[in-house]
């Protein structure tokens, strides 16, 4: 699948809500599995189905240490249908953060620590989770994408966007030397 690029309609498109005839359809279940192969391939560790111009209301969060975060928890992909946040805390975190339809560039993002989140998992069935940390910030990131935004929306100062090969340089340095202290 194609990974929709900053700049393209789609990604300014709210997204639609997958309607409960549309589970366990085959259709469904082949996005699904496409989408997480796509974000699999790219080193992603979340994507939304916007960002591959599907405009259904669909995002997987996947967490695990990979080149782009190596310290990200790990967790096995989730896949998140019609997502709403219940609520958020009032603590807020800044973090750099990366996207896959914003290639090459970091975005310095104050987002809440944590959120709690009813959603449909991908065979129709009511769940609610709680996120805490770098995968709240993870879902954060992706329902954004479901709202038609990116992290660029979030960003107030421009000293706060830096060069992915910047980002690496600076902080993949620091992030070692934490691992050895």
């Amino acid at each position: 699948m194609k990974i929709a690029q900053v700049g393209e309609d789609v990604l300014r498109t709210k997204a639609k809500q997958v309607e409960q005839s549309e589970f366990n359809q085959q259709s469904l279940i082949t996005f699904i599995d496409e989408l997480l192969v796509t974000m699999l391939e790219a080193e992603g560790i979340g994507i939304a189905a916007p960002q591959v111009f599907d405009p259904r209301a669909i995002m997987i969060i996947a967490s695990r240490p990979n080149p782009r975060y190596p310290d990200a928890p790990d967790m096995q992909p989730l896949v998140l249908v019609n997502p709403v946040i219940k609520q958020s805390s009032e603590n807020k975190v800044w973090e750099w953060e990366g996207c896959l339809s914003v290639p090459g560039l970091r975005g310095h993002i104050e987002r809440p620590d944590s959120v709690d989140v009813a959603y449909l998992d991908r065979e129709g069935k009511a769940q609610n989770i709680k996120f805490d940390g770098f995968v709240a910030r993870i879902f954060l990131h992706e329902f954004d994408h479901l709202m038609g935004k990116t992290w660029l929306d979030h960003i107030t100062n421009t000293e706060n966007i830096m060069a992915n090969d910047v980002w690496v340089a600076k902080f993949a340095y620091q992030f070692l030397t934490s691992r050895l202290a």
